[in-house]
């Protein structure tokens, strides 16, 4: 296996990382070789398993009520002056 060292990683990152690595359990080094590699995953699929992922997705989802607008509208204002 290869090594790898980030440099000028902001501290507030590293922070949310390890304590997102203790939230789940993982070390940080399990944590972000996760992150990475769902994030490539995403990426590098093709669009038969991209639409395979949509669509189990929508079947998880599939009973739960519809967010209503006036959510997304908020959110798209939130933290904005």
């Amino acid at each position: 296996m290869a090594t790898l060292t980030l440099k000028n990683v902001p501290e507030e990152l590293v922070e949310r990382l390890k304590a997102e690595a203790k939230q789940s359990r993982r070390s940080l080094n399990q944590e972000a070789l996760g992150r990475l590699e769902r994030s490539l995953a995403v990426r590098l699929a093709t669009p038969a398993e991209k639409e395979r992922t949509i669509r189990r997705a929508q079947e998880r989802f599939k009973d739960l009520e519809p967010l209503p607008d006036a959510f997304f509208a908020a959110a798209k204002t939130a933290g904005r002056p």
